[in-house]
């Protein structure tokens, strides 16, 4: 009877020795990680959760263990080393998987504190990794990387002490902005949304989301998001200029013009606004009141080629017009064809000032050097008509 506890005791021992021997590895591996044995470190952790190891029956199941492959992982992550590198593709999402399992191991809580901390350092990695891969243009990467940092933060171990309902809005609005460059824009509205509950980067948030919806062919959403913020940032001209684009190019001229006057007022140094409501009142066809905005904006922006351009260009459509009624005149009515002509010619001479000042604006224009062109042919203007003509050859 006393053999058998004896035999017992010693296949106790070998067990416990086995389970201690394979903790061991864990402790070994994390040893080789500190003095940066990073290979080594890999393979000793390896073993202590390798299913296929009857060792590892209880290393692979202690919380300990997926730290620790964590933490060598994110070492494999920070190393400079190149052959170092190599050992993972993805380290700081597989330090991630490896944390994630150490939780869920540890139903008491016993190492939770080890774990935070952890998982605080793997935030800083990886927001690391996503400013890098953002700066690289690899947008996908920046976001898969901001993701995984909102993901840990929203942890509820990561929500306790003074981090308690702590809301990383730089984050999202960085993962919406990662998401929007890398032409995700659901994701971006996503993110953006949830930065703007939290009032993060004002107004130019509801521009993005509105942008993004416009990129996805949705301007109704852009229209009601534009909406939005502009009942909550009347003061910013930028909605208000999206806003008035949109029902621009939906030939919704009214309100257009509404929101137009709003940012008139707001901004009235502002040349672009006085140039769209000449616009506005060209696509109505009340070329008066377009001649008066688009002066104004010439008055504020000397410089101004498209109101100079656009000035030009209706005096010269209406010169068209009045040909055509010259020419409707029967041929026995001479006196009368005269007068309608004269009156089409002095439009055109007003049209030749602003499309001489676009064309010294902007020299290598050749619309407005074709429009002189024409007016120049159409008045005997020889000389300048030469003029012209060379300049557009040189510019062929």
């Amino acid at each position: 009877m006393m053999m058998k506890k004896i035999i017992l005791l010693v296949a106790f021992l070998i067990f416990v020795a086995g389970a201690y021997a394979q903790k061991g590895k864990v402790a070994s591996a994390q040893t080789l990680k500190d003095s940066q044995k990073l290979d080594k470190a890999l393979e000793a952790i390896n073993e202590a959760i390798d299913p296929n190891n009857e060792k590892a029956e209880n290393s692979i199941n202690w919380t300990k263990t997926w730290q620790v492959r964590g933490d060598i992982y994110r070492a494999i992550y920070q190393s400079k080393d190149a052959n170092v590198k190599k050992l993972a593709n993805d380290p700081l999402g597989t330090a991630w998987e490896s944390y994630k399992k150490a939780l869920e191991l540890d139903e008491k809580g016993k190492d939770a504190n080890a774990v935070k901390i952890s998982l605080t350092l793997l935030i800083s990695d990886f927001t690391d990794q996503a400013v890098k891969a953002f700066n690289e243009n690899k947008y996908e990467s920046a976001l898969a990387s901001f993701k995984s940092i909102l993901e840990i933060e929203n942890l509820p171990l990561m929500q306790e002490g003074d981090q308690k309902a702590t809301v990383d809005t730089v984050i999202i609005f960085n993962a919406g902005l990662a998401a929007y460059n890398a032409e995700k824009y659901d994701d971006a509205v996503k993110y953006y949304k949830e930065a703007a509950k939290y009032e993060y980067n004002g107004a130019r948030t509801y521009e993005l989301i509105a942008s993004s919806y416009i990129n996805m062919q949705d301007t109704a959403q852009a229209l009601t998001t534009l909406q939005q913020g502009f009942e909550k940032y009347p003061e910013n001209s930028a909605i208000m200029v999206l806003m008035i684009n949109i029902y621009l190019n939906a030939n919704k001229v009214n309100d257009a013009m509404k929101y137009l006057n709003l940012a008139i007022k707001q901004d009235p140094e502002n040349a672009s606004f006085y140039f769209a409501r000449g616009s506005l009142y060209d696509k109505i066809s009340q070329s008066d009141s377009a001649i008066v905005a688009y002066e104004k904006a010439i008055k504020l922006k000397p410089d101004y080629f498209d109101a100079y351009y656009n000035l030009g260009a209706i005096y010269y459509n209406q010169g068209v017009k009045q040909v055509e009624i010259a020419n409707s005149i029967p041929s026995n009515q001479q006196d009368k064809y005269e007068v309608e002509k004269n009156k089409a010619d002095n439009y055109f001479k007003q049209a030749i000032p602003y499309m001489e000042k676009a064309s010294e604006v902007n020299p290598e224009d050749t619309f407005s050097l074709e429009s002189l062109k024409t007016l120049y042919y159409r008045l005997k203007m020889m000389d300048k008509f030469d003029e012209v003509n060379k300049k557009l050859e040189d510019l062929k």
